[in-house]
């Protein structure tokens, strides 16, 4: 009788096995082959070696650089397809969450429209986890009442809200100069800070704070390079990277639409998680 194949798309988180849920980790242990992202992915695949977990799956490596994509989607879709029509237990490993930019949705449809059984295992997004080993939640009372993840290809001018409407941009880095200058030109004008975080949970993790007016430039002096995921709006100010004329000490008489502080800078290497 001829064994019938599975595909699990399985969110890799920011690449800490740490964060990989038990699920997944099930998930991965079953697999007899796992086709591996490059960002978070690799990462989680390391860290369980290291903690002892024996994986004995072959693993694809269909990784994207940026503008790179070694392996087309298309390619990746039929590969899923045909591995599964093969009898294999697949394990998708998909950084972050697979339905957060992570073209979860259509490898989904093509399992789905070639009659392959096909399951979703959520992952924790980076547009969260990473702000938060920086000390930045996306809401705080007080701060903050809405996020928006977008990328930077997006077509960010139109994002409304002001500061206490968060915006996380993934994939950014490229496309920095232009976002910070649309943003300033908004309501959350050119003074509102801004952080952004390299490597989250990695060993190049680095963060960088300033002011859409400033972050271009210091991102530029820096050499910020991706990964990176960008966070803009007043919730920055809780970040202990923040400098002392972005931090705001009294959360409980601060106004956000107060007159605007004197931008800063805070660099600094992020404490391990």
């Amino acid at each position: 009788m001829t064994q019938v194949g599975k595909v699990s798309l399985v969110g890799a988180g920011p690449g800490d096995a740490g964060l990989l849920t038990v699920r997944g980790v099930r998930a991965l242990e079953r697999a007899d082959v796992i086709v591996a992202d490059r960002l978070g992915a690799r990462g989680v695949l390391d860290g369980l070696a290291a903690e002892g977990v024996e994986l004995t799956a072959e693993v694809v490596d269909v990784g994207k650089l940026p503008g790179h994509h070694a392996v087309p989607q298309d390619a990746i879709n039929a590969l899923l397809v045909q591995l599964a029509r093969d009898g294999k237990q697949v394990v998708r490993l998909k950084g972050g969450d697979p339905y957060v930019f992570g073209r979860g949705g259509e490898e989904l449809v093509a399992c789905r429209q070639a009659g392959v059984d096909v399951e979703v295992v959520p992952g924790i997004t980076s547009a969260i986890s990473v702000p938060a080993i920086a000390g930045i939640p996306l809401t705080h009372r007080g701060l903050a009442t809405a996020f928006t993840v977008a990328t930077g290809h997006d077509q960010i001018q139109d994002l409304g809200g002001g500061r206490d409407h968060t915006v996380v941009l993934l994939m950014g880095v490229g496309t920095l100069a232009h976002s910070a200058l649309i943003l300033a030109r908004g309501a959350r004008g050119a003074d509102c800070p801004v952080a952004i975080v390299e490597d989250g949970y990695g060993r190049g993790q680095r963060v960088t704070v300033g002011t859409l007016a400033t972050i271009a430039a210091q991102a530029a002096t820096r050499g910020v390079r991706s990964p990176a995921v960008v966070v803009v709006g007043d919730v920055v100010r809780l970040s202990p990277y923040a400098p002392d004329a972005l931090a705001t000490a009294n959360l409980s008489t601060f106004n956000p639409l107060a007159s605007p502080v004197t931008p800063g800078d805070a660099t600094g290497k992020a404490p391990a998680p």
